[in-house]
């Protein structure tokens, strides 16, 4: 059987394509460090939050070196902390997000990253980040969430490691 010269380079370039599509899911999956946020997060009773150690007082708390636990609960219409003060995070650092709701289903994403989860009554979403240097990032709640859904917005600001006011407590 003689394949014509035209099947061959045509054959050639699908096979190509088909290794081309598999390394860039390969990427996508592995390398470029996307993280899919798993169900084995703690869970909470969203009517007693005021009960739980760290979202009866959500904040940032350092958990190790250049590392801290933040801690924000979504609520109709804001984030705690996030809205009414920004979340303030050292330059240069890890933190790890546990976020949580109070009420409804809500979204939260850090607007430029890659940072994005569903914040669930009862659930909580724990998802960690990299940040460098001082810089702004916003705050969306990207599930509808009620008649004033689309002014829920905050900020997490990155500052400087010498600007920084320290976490609350010491755990």
């Amino acid at each position: 059987m003689e394949i014509h010269a035209y099947e061959k380079l045509w054959l050639g370039a699908a096979l190509l394509l088909i290794v081309g599509f598999i390394a860039t899911v390969s990427y996508g999956a592995v390398g470029a460090g996307v993280e899919m946020i798993d169900d084995e997060g703690d869970t909470v009773d969203p009517d007693s939050l005021d009960d739980h150690p760290k979202f009866s007082d959500p904040g940032v708390y350092e958990s190790g070196d250049g590392e801290y636990d933040v801690y924000v609960i979504a609520e109709q219409f804001r984030f705690a902390p996030g809205t009414n003060e920004p979340i303030e995070v050292p330059a240069n650092s890890t933190l790890t997000f546990h976020v949580t709701s109070a009420d409804v289903i809500h979204g939260f994403e850090v607007v430029g990253t890659n940072a994005n989860t569903m914040a669930v009554p009862g659930q909580v979403a724990t998802f960690t980040v990299e940040v460098d240097g001082p810089r702004e990032y916003g705050l969306l709640c990207n599930e509808y969430c009620g008649s004033a859904h689309h002014a829920m917005e905050g900020t997490v600001k990155v500052v400087p490691e010498d600007e920084f006011d320290g976490p609350k407590g010491d755990d």
